[in-house]
Order: C-alpha cells, then structure tokens, then sequence
C-alpha cells in the first residue's frame, strides 16, 4: 500500500512499480545519509524456474531537491543488465551459489551506478556491480547472508551501494484496509450500510514474508546538501531536502514478430514514482494515479485538493458513525496536511529548532533535515511520537507509516496549525493494527533484512 500496485498502468508493470521509499541518516555512520527505493512488490519467495530481477529495459532514479522548487538537483541512476552463463540448462542454478562468481550460477545481473549532478553533469560512479541472486533455499543458497554482504559495494569517499532481493520491510492490513475502511482495531465502530457489526481485533500484516528487490545507496550528506556543506541548523529551509525516485522506460518499443525480443528507442518516460508513503495511493484520485506517475514533484499543485480536503478524512465519520464528530465538522482546507506532505513543516510548528520546510513549492517529497542527527531509540510513530529523527522527517524502515498517515489524516495533526481543534477521542485507536515487532534487520548498511526463502517459508 505504501505504493504497493497504486495505480492501474504501473500494476502491469511490476518490475518499474517503485514500493517503497526510505531515507534517513544513517545510525552507525552519522555523516551519511542512506536512500533506498524498493520495487516489484509483493515478491512470492518461492518464485522459480524464472525469479525476480530489476528490469533491464528500466532506468531506476533516486532524486534530491536541495533548494526547494521540486526540481532535481542530484539524481543516482542505476542500470541493469543480465546474464546468462550456461546455455543449456533451464535452470536458475545447478548447484549450490556460494560466492558472487560461482560456477553453478546461471542467471546473473550486474548493474552501474552515475549521479547526476549540477547542470546535468554526469559522473559514472561504478559499472558491473552484482547483484545477489534470490534466496532460493538451503540447498541453492545455502549462506545467503553472505552472498548479500559481497555485494555491498564501495564507491570510494564514504559511499557504498547495494542492489537485490531485501526482505519486505513495509507493513500494512491491506484486506482490512481496502475492505472499505474495516481497521480492526475499532471494527466495532464501523457500524454502516446496514451490515452485522464487526468485532475488534489484532492487524493482519499482508505484506508478511514477501520480498522486494532494493536499490541502497548510502553517501555523506555532504554529497545531498545545498553547498555542499553539512548543515548545522535544523530550523533553516536550507538544512532540509526532498528525495522521490522513479522509474523510466523508453519511449518506443518495437517486437520483433519471430520471438527475438524487441527493440526500444526514444528518450526514457517516467512511467512511476513515489515520494511520501501513501500519496498516490490516498489522495489522488483514480482517474488521475497514472498522469500522477508521469510527472515531476514540481507539478504537484494539480493535485493539492486531494490533500487540503482528503476523501478519506471525510468518509471516516460515514463508516464510523458518531466516533468523528468534530472531524466531520471541520471545513477548512487541511492546512496541516499541506504542510506536511507538500511544502514540509515549517519551524516552530512543533517546535522551535524542528522543520522539515524546503520552501513554499507545493511538491510531494520525501523530506529529511539533515541537521537532525539519528535517534538513539526510535519510536515508529516518528514525530507524531515526539521522536524528532522519524517520518516525516525522511523515512526509517521501522517507522509506522499507515498508522501515522491514518492518524494525521483524522486529525491528530490539525492542533498544531489550528489550536481550536479538539480531536475526537477514537483517534488514538485508529490503526491497521500492525507493527513491525516481528520483522528483523541489520545493523549496518543496507539494513533490510535477509530476504524471505522459497524453501522455508512457513505454509
């Protein structure tokens, strides 16, 4: 859901859907920001003959606003390609892969990274980087930990890079959630359209042991900054920036009637994007999801409607009759909302030093102040917790996301640029009711966790 299959044209495309973005800077290495953009969601483990991989005929971008008009002015390119070493099997592997380069692996993608710089200015920063293979099971794979951990790469002064199958980091209730709105936790609320009331009870995680291919990248923040200077105080505009990233195809594409692929030309056409959790997904209409895809953050005015008034923000007191009073009476544009997804919070909102605030350009990004350092004991509820280090200010992989997004969206934000709002008391039990506690991580770069087995799955 974070933007897992969120519009119609990208849910065919799988292999350009991006899923998730994070970014944060980095707890073990606190003069370095990570950025990653996860894609092709919803990855079954147990995939084979044929198992998932980044697409070769897509150019994937992570992108940095440093000065505010939703524009980039840094982007990290990656390219893929793959490969195939035994020509007469129909499999993956023919035996156990226990090293980047082992014999028994047939199906292999390496992959280059250029950043993009000032006035376009392009710098290859590393070519024929491998990905890992997939986590296929004991046998095929029998120290996938280690295979992943060859292919975090150094890219020299500070800056290292991964590419391949993560563990899905992401959690979220999606029955509940697209079953009309049924969060679990307060089910027995959602007394409408004349059905038998449901009964409360625990999230279900729908994105539990599924997989997703990562792009990490991790680098200093003075490579992101404006200046290219570390910032020092959090409550200047200077000190925040905006991340999205996107996936681009060519713009032609030619099949060759006799099964010998096709032929692709033109220049690359953004085809997905994502830039804060739940955007596309929530707020901007169906009829509008794939223009949304296409276009640059700096666009965005098209569709703050959907933000300053969220459809969802006025459904909840009709399949919650009653527990939303003073929601449904509060008729202003969600001047709260704007703040935090299109323009960032400025100072003082929350407190004197914190702001997320790149400037006055309506543009839905991921912001991250990078004058704030790592919280030494995250709260996945990130600011809305009163941890300072969390969404939205960027994005950890353990921060709760849906139940932030949702909560905000209820009101639980208004107070803070409308001091007359009294936010109705169901708001601290809107939830998916899901949590991140079973998930595990590393501790160091890339932090996702090791990706889920075909073999071992449970059933």
């Amino acid at each position: 859901m974070s933007s897992h299959r969120e519009a119609p044209e990208i849910a065919k495309d799988p292999v350009a859907d991006s899923t998730d973005l994070y970014a944060f800077i980095s707890p073990d290495s606190p003069d370095t920001v990570t950025l990653i953009a996860n894609y092709i969601p919803l990855e079954g483990p147990a995939a084979g003959p044929n198992f998932y991989e980044f697409g070769e005929d897509v150019l994937y971008e992570i992108h940095i606003d440093n000065d505010g008009d939703g524009d980039a002015d840094i982007s990290y390119q990656f390219n893929f390609w793959s490969v195939n070493t035994i020509a007469t099997t129909f499999l993956y592997n023919v035996g156990p892969i226990e090293s980047l380069d082992s014999a028994n692996w047939n199906r292999r993608q390496y992959y280059s990274v250029t950043r993009v710089g000032h006035r376009g200015r392009s710098e290859l920063l590393a070519t024929n980087l491998a990905c890992p293979p997939c986590n296929i099971g004991p046998l095929s794979t029998p120290n996938y930990p280690a295979l992943a951990s060859a292919a975090v790469n150094s890219l020299g002064n500070g800056r290292q890079v991964f590419a391949g199958q993560r563990a899905e980091a992401f959690f979220v209730d999606l029955g509940a959630i697209f079953d009309l709105g049924d969060l679990r936790p307060i089910a027995n609320l959602h007394n409408t359209f004349g059905l038998p009331a449901l009964q409360a009870s625990a999230g279900v995680n729908s994105t539990a042991q599924v997989n997703v291919h990562s792009i990490a990248i991790q680098v200093p923040i003075t490579d992101l900054a404006q200046g290219g200077v570390t910032p020092t105080m959090s409550a200047l505009a200077a000190s925040s920036i905006g991340i999205w990233t996107t996936a681009s195809r060519r713009q032609a594409r030619v099949r060759d009637s006799r099964g010998g692929g096709c032929v692709e030309t033109g220049p690359f056409v953004q085809v997905s994007r994502l830039g804060n959790p739940l955007f596309n997904e929530v707020l901007v209409p169906l009829s509008q999801k794939d223009m949304w895809n296409s276009q640059p953050p700096s666009d965005d005015e098209d569709y703050v409607n959907g933000v300053a008034s969220p459809e969802l923000a006025g459904l909840l007191n009709v399949l919650y009759p009653g527990a939303f009073p003073n929601l449904a009476a509060y008729s202003k544009p969600r001047a709260d909302l704007e703040a935090i997804l299109l323009t960032g919070i400025p100072a003082g909102v929350v407190s004197p030093t914190f702001s997320t605030f790149t400037g006055t350009t309506q543009a839905d990004m991921l912001r991250l102040n990078l004058a704030i350092p790592a919280t030494s004991s995250p709260n996945a509820l990130g600011v809305l917790g009163g941890d300072l280090g969390g969404f939205p200010n960027g994005r950890r992989i353990t921060d709760d996301v849906v139940t932030i997004e949702l909560q905000a969206i209820a009101g639980a934000t208004i107070p803070l640029v409308d001091p007359t709002f009294t936010p109705d008391g169901a708001i601290a039990d809107v939830s998916d009711g899901v949590t991140g506690a079973a998930l595990t991580f590393l501790a160091t770069f890339p932090y996702l966790g090791t990706p889920y087995s075909g073999y071992n799955v449970p059933a």
